[in-house]
């Protein structure tokens, strides 16, 4: 792990700000021909490739049946369960906390406008089974689907875990299929006689998912192009195990992971690149992740740590209380020295399902509002209508578009 002061640090923050993903040409070319094969050919397809990426065997059906999701239940351990129902419980409450909410105001005599909340009809979860299957993340995408009223929520999992699958049946998930990558989200967006296609795709991939996303975002909503995970942490002062324990966490997720400290301590930056390598010591994914990609920063005060913070844009940020309304770009904050970035991985409510690349300066993490379309409306009578004529005529007019005065203009003439 690197440790950079002065001018290389602020090159350093310059450079990282601007961390666009870029993709392999070639695994680009591979994705639109799996994308274009589904697309066109099917089940056939589907099938073709998951029995050559996903470990479907040839007798084995592409929808995991409710008796199975059932069955997986009894085979993971009373403590499993219990940990899956407290997440669950966290991530709703969560959810249905962010539920926006429907409105009709009078805006001036005569007119009313508001906002109706409809909820998409149909989702279609990802959750990971590669190096880590992930079943926190089919409660992470599932969840806020559900609390927002979404009537068909599919989820796509590659050969999944039994964890996996517990954890889809305990949170009432019954339409769940053992197929990845490009193809499974080319089956959602497109659909085939075994998937029907889906309104949204949410849900973090490996590279091949997310370039078929990036392939398909014309044709079928999704969240966002998430990369390797990203961690920054901003302190000034703490305790350099604690620092570095959250670094060698996200650190593991991959090897180009980005694990970044932010500090105006260069004592404390020098324990906590100590500390970090020697947690990662025996973590294999950690220290190739830290070596390569992780870096701590030294800023020359703490206002300027924070202002790095906010230009670096990180996934998981984590900063002292009294620094949360200075943080304006983050995925995900998180508070103190007892706020464990993990906690917001598994069970502390909000979703860990987060921007990378710097797109947090745009937006956040998956919530309950991707689950929902926000369609305002209006309604005027006559009066109402009199009073706001001549705004609209006249802008109309100065726009060079008559028809939409005399749209108004005929009602008046009655």
């Amino acid at each position: 792990m690197k440790l950079l002061r002065g001018v290389a640090a602020e090159e350093a923050v310059g450079k990282l700000s601007y961390r666009y993903a870029s993709f392999d040409p070639a695994v680009e070319k591979s994705v639109a021909a799996i994308v274009s094969e589904v697309r066109s050919r099917g089940d056939e397809a589907l099938l073709d490739y998951a029995r050559r990426f996903d470990h479907l065997d040839a007798v084995q059906p592409l929808r995991v049946s409710e008796e199975e999701l059932k069955a997986a239940v009894d085979k993971v351990s009373r403590e499993f369960r219990r940990a899956i129902e407290t997440a669950a419980t966290n991530i709703r409450n969560f959810a249905e906390w962010q539920m926006p909410r429907p409105w009709m105001r009078t805006i001036h005599p005569g007119m009313r406008v508001g906002q109706a909340i409809r909820p998409l009809e149909s989702v279609g979860c990802y959750a990971p089974g590669g190096r880590y299957p992930l079943p926190s993340t089919v409660l992470m995408t599932a969840i806020p689907a559900q609390v927002a009223g979404v009537k068909r929520i599919a989820v796509a999992s590659p050969h999944p875990a039994v964890e996996t699958l517990a954890a889809a049946a305990l949170i009432g998930v019954t339409e769940f299929y053992r197929v990845g990558g490009a193809q499974a989200v080319a089956a959602f967006a497109y659909g085939t006689a075994s998937i029907p296609r889906v309104d949204k795709i949410v849900g973090p991939g490996n590279t091949y998912v997310t370039l078929a996303k990036k392939l398909v975002a014309f044709d079928c909503g999704i969240d966002f192009l998430a990369g390797p995970t990203e961690i920054v942490y901003c302190a000034s002062e703490g305790d350099p195990e604690f620092i570095a324990s959250d670094l060698v966490a996200q650190a593991e997720h991959d090897p180009e992971a980005l694990a970044i400290f932010v500090t105006s301590s260069t004592r404390l930056a020098r324990a906590v690149v100590k500390q970090a390598e020697r947690q990662a010591a025996s973590n294999p994914i950690a220290k190739q992740s830290l070596t390569a990609r992780g870096v701590a920063l030294v800023a020359k005060s703490r206002k300027q740590a924070i202002e790095w913070t906010n230009q670096l844009g990180g996934e998981h940020v984590t900063v002292a209380p009294e620094d949360i309304y200075d943080i304006k770009c983050a995925g995900s904050i998180f508070l103190g020295d007892y706020t464990p970035q993990s906690i917001g991985d598994y069970a502390s409510g909000p979703n860990h399902t987060l921007p990378t690349g710097n797109v947090a300066r745009y937006r956040g993490g998956l919530n309950v509002m991707d689950f929902v379309r926000i369609i305002t409306y209006q309604e005027a009578s006559r009066k109402g209508l009199e009073k706001i004529a001549p705004t609209v005529t006249l802008l109309a007019e100065a726009e060079g578009l008559k028809g939409h005065a005399e749209s108004v203009r005929v009602r008046l003439k009655k």
